[in-house]
């Protein structure tokens, strides 16, 4: 449940949500997103043969928007909670589908600054007592892309399949790249968390 410095197959392991959904290779996946209503939105996430491997559904909870994310079973793996503050968002991420609990928190992401034209989130571990992020996320509408880092290195990039009959319907598309032994279900949560501070 929490980071990993361990190194296997040659590569640090990053596992966030569980070692399951950290493999030996680049991860490739497809990530569809369908619009239902003006707080829903509803996320499947394919691989590159078309098997389900996550799915994120929500809506708001207590005036706040909350994501949940499931297996393709519908068994909750985490859930997303957004509070907003005067000039930033913040998302607390806890395993399972359970109430607000910091024992069970996994990660929070931070809004550097909402003022900047290309987003850019800060990601903070449980046991991170400083204020250096842990990971850091960039991206922006324009550029349709965003790319996950640790330090220097990226870990995930993302490429926004945009074009504007399937944005009139309610339906996007992202095309994601994961690092081998990169947790792929929290590289999607971050993915889900830009996409609702944006929007």
């Amino acid at each position: 449940m929490a980071d990993s410095s361990g190194w296997e197959y040659g590569v640090p392991l990053i596992n966030i949500v569980g070692e399951n959904f950290c493999v030996p290779y680049t991860m490739e996946m497809y990530v569809k997103k369908r619009i239902q209503g003006l707080s829903n939105a509803h996320y499947d996430v394919y691989d590159i043969s078309g098997n389900l491997l996550l799915q994120v559904d929500g809506n708001l909870w207590k005036l706040q928007k909350k994501r949940v994310m499931r297996d393709p079973a519908g068994i909750p793996l985490l859930t997303m909670r957004l509070k907003s503050f005067k000039w930033r968002k913040v998302w607390s991420v806890h395993a399972g589908e359970t109430s607000e609990d910091n024992n069970n928190i996994l990660f929070k992401v931070e809004q550097a600054n909402p003022l900047q034209i290309k987003t850019k989130l800060e990601v903070f571990l449980p046991e991170n007592n400083s204020s250096k992020p842990d990971f850091h996320v960039t991206g922006s509408f324009a550029s349709l892309s965003f790319k996950v880092c640790r330090g220097k290195s990226v870990i995930s990039q993302a490429n926004h399949s945009y074009s504007w009959g399937s944005f009139c319907k309610g339906r996007e598309s992202f095309k994601v790249r994961v690092h081998p032994e990169v947790d792929y279900s929290f590289i999607v949560a971050l993915l889900v968390i830009l996409e609702e501070n944006e929007t």
